[in-house]
């Protein structure tokens, strides 16, 4: 009886545990059976992401930029009017000094300049006591001229009136002044000065060398007003004011360093050179910017050295109701890329008045509100569907 019951108990062991795997298989697959399958979403056609801006119409000033190298408006040489030896000179008299104008450089030595001055006096005394001489014995020659009783005798001839010596005399006199004079113009030029508010560009003079006349010692280029003669095609011309007797004023200009916009100057179109250059074919047109050196702290600027090598952005006519276009938005020259008002991309042909460094202006082709696509398209063709980002324009 035991071994029937252990038997039983054996054979639940082994049955059970197929039964539940049999039931679990059978279960599973009808809960398969009993899965829906999901229809598949075809996903909505938003469009290529492209980057637009609002075309506005607004009032532009068109501006030519150019480049150019500083120098000075006014340079001269040095050069002394007398012969003689240094003895002084300014501290100021080295490369890169500066003087006020009429501030003395240096001074040559004086004691044969006064000996000269001296000399011409003293001829001027003796001429004057020839002259008074002449004069007393013209007195004295009439004197007797009139004791003399001859019938008709007539008038006294020069030389009884010495008139002839009187002139020579007073022609003595005049170059005896002259010679006074230019001796005291010697010895004022004794002291070389400067001509005008500047700085020694160069020098080559030491304490105790001999100088002689005409002889250069130097350059000296003023310091009021530097100049910046601008390389230009003759046809931006026509979008400056250049002075004239019509009354212009002259562009305004703006100078900065080459590459480098964190320092500027502002200058002044003052007059084009009156030739186009043979080989370049292009016109020259001057600008003058007021006290480089910052001497006179007219404006808060820093310095603006000779020799700098800088951009210049002249201010041209001015255009109302115009509309501008970020260069990078023209393609092939004369097309660009609007999105229309369902989003479609379409070509259109434009009408240029202008092209600047990073505007185009633009006469005809497009419309204010218009969105004008700025991003780049790989094989862009018309009518494909855009999904425009709305930018911000920079006018």
């Amino acid at each position: 009886m035991t071994e029937q019951k252990n038997k039983s108990q054996l054979a639940l062991k082994i049955i059970l545990p197929l039964l539940i795997l049999i039931v679990g298989f059978v279960g599973f697959n009808m809960m398969g059976k009993l899965k829906k399958t999901p229809h598949r979403q075809q996903p909505p056609q938003l469009g290529v992401l492209v980057d637009v801006i609002e075309l506005k119409a607004t009032t532009h000033q068109a501006k030519v930029h150019a480049t150019g190298t500083v120098q000075a408006e006014q340079e001269i040489v040095l050069v002394p009017q007398v012969s003689g030896k240094v003895n002084w000179m300014s501290p100021q008299l080295v490369s890169g000094g500066f003087f006020k104008k009429g501030e003395t450089l240096l001074k040559i030595e004086t004691s044969d300049f006064k000996l000269a001055t001296e000399k011409a006096r003293a001829e001027i005394a003796q001429v004057q006591v020839a002259l008074a001489t002449e004069r007393e014995r013209a007195k004295v020659a009439l004197a007797e001229w009139e004791r003399i009783d001859i019938a008709d005798k007539g008038d006294p001839g020069p030389l009884v009136t010495r008139k002839l010596q009187i002139k020579q005399q007073q022609a003595n006199l005049a170059a005896a002044e002259a010679n006074l004079q230019q001796a005291q113009l010697n010895l004022q030029r004794t002291e070389l000065k400067a001509p005008f508010n500047g700085r020694i560009r160069q020098e080559q003079v030491d304490l105790g060398q001999y100088l002689r006349a005409g002889t250069s010692i130097g350059s000296f280029s003023g310091t009021d007003r530097a100049e910046i003669h601008i390389p230009l095609p003759s046809d931006e011309l026509t979008w400056l004011e250049i002075p004239s007797k019509m009354g212009k004023k002259g562009s305004a200009a703006t100078i900065s360093l080459h590459g480098n916009n964190s320092a500027s100057w502002h200058g002044k179109l003052v007059r084009r050179l009156g030739e186009i250059d043979p080989n370049s074919r292009m016109a020259t047109v001057i600008v003058t910017v007021e006290d480089p050196y910052q001497l006179k702290k007219i404006l808060n600027q820093p310095t603006l050295p000779n020799g700098l090598f800088v951009d210049i952005e002249l201010q041209g006519d001015k255009f109302a109701n115009i509309i501008s276009i970020p260069r990078k938005a023209l393609h092939a020259d004369h097309l660009v890329w609007v999105a229309d008002s369902k989003n479609r991309l379409r070509l259109r042909s434009v009408d240029i008045l202008r092209r600047e460094k990073q505007k185009i202006l633009i006469k005809g082709g497009l419309q204010a509100g218009e969105k004008l696509i700025l991003t780049t398209l790989s094989g862009a063709t018309e009518g494909i569907l855009l999904r425009p980002v709305l930018r911000e324009n920079p006018q």
